[in-house]
């Protein structure tokens, strides 16, 4: 038997606040901090070839509406028209998401959509041609639009649940795919939706973005896996809010992979990694943006340890079945 001596009160309380200090990280590990859900670890030894870093370029196909949406130019805002604004978000769709396709098409890499439900019918001769470029992308779910019909995070978990079963139905109808991934409409979940998504049959959702690998939250209805998408590498809030151009997303995007597969190379043992990076054709569907992303992907493409890829194959590789 081991006698510990305390030679003060001090060293009681230390070992006592040191027992707690312990016992909330082993909560913090088995619970989630937004929906109080129990939450494990999904260990991944290493991805296909023996990748350690899986990257998932998620592409945001949304519908805003005319007066709404971002604004490259807030001081023009009141303005009517505003041609500034319009001519922006314009852009975005009818220029930026096409080019974005081809990108990806040219490059022969994976692509991953969320999508605003109103968007195919909206935008036919758009979804159409954009849809012939990536045909096998996956589509997650994006809510209805992105600016007048957001989740009624205030409404109650069957309200929640209404809204997402209307999404679902809707981009089914519009391109005959289920969709079993969740991305909450201008990043703005709560407690519910997590419930909400598995109960109508959501499988994966991006709204963990707190992590480098990937999670699992068991709710009432089901497991739910969460793919890590981390705010700082989401291009659209870099760009409005902290007027980072696309030169500055393409070394943020390198630097950010290049150090997990550094790490992972320096500590094999590790768990592989994953990055859900969310793009925008406002930011990467420029022509200067298109160009920023280009390079970005010839980077990973020659990284040993790098593999880009989609969220299903993502699901796929981990025994996840959707």
């Amino acid at each position: 038997m081991v006698h510990i001596r305390f030679n003060s009160a001090t060293n009681i309380l230390a070992l006592i606040a040191l027992l707690v200090s312990a016992a909330a990280a082993v909560s913090e590990d088995t619970k989630d901090w937004i929906t109080g859900l129990p939450r494990e670890t999904i260990h991944v030894k290493e991805w296909p070839g023996g990748k350690k870093v899986a990257v998932c370029f998620v592409l945001y196909v949304e519908v805003w509406g005319f007066g709404h949406g971002p604004n490259f130019r807030p001081d023009m805002v009141s303005r009517d028209p505003d041609v500034v604004d319009e001519s922006f978000r314009q852009y975005a769709v009818e220029w930026g998401i096409p080019r974005v396709a081809r990108l990806f098409n040219q490059q022969g890499v994976p692509l991953s959509i969320a999508l605003n439900a109103l968007f195919p019918e909206d935008h036919p001769d758009i979804w159409k041609q954009f849809r012939s470029l990536v045909p096998k992308a996956p589509i997650i779910a994006h809510g209805i639009n992105n600016s007048t019909e957001l989740l009624p995070l205030k409404a109650g978990l069957d309200a929640q649940e209404a809204y997402i079963r209307r999404t679902l139905d809707l981009i089914e109808k519009d391109t005959g795919v289920k969709s079993r991934g969740w991305s909450s409409p201008s990043v703005y979940p709560n407690a519910d939706t997590f419930s909400a998504t598995t109960a109508e049959g959501i499988t994966y959702s991006l709204d963990g973005m707190d992590s480098d690998v990937l999670s699992r939250l068991t709710t009432k209805s089901g497991p739910l896996v969460l793919i890590p998408y981390p705010a700082v590498t989401v291009d659209m809030g870099q760009y409005l809010s902290r007027f980072k151009e696309p030169n500055d997303m393409e070394r943020l995007w390198i630097d950010y992979v290049t150090e997990l597969a550094r790490e992972a190379e320096t500590h094999p043992d590790r768990d592989a990694t994953v990055v859900a990076i969310g793009i925008h054709p406002f930011v990467v569907g420029t022509p200067d943006g298109a160009e920023a992303l280009r390079r970005v992907l010839e980077n990973f493409k020659k990284q040993k340890l790098v593999w880009v890829t989609d969220t299903q194959a993502v699901l796929d590789a981990a025994g996840e079945k959707q």
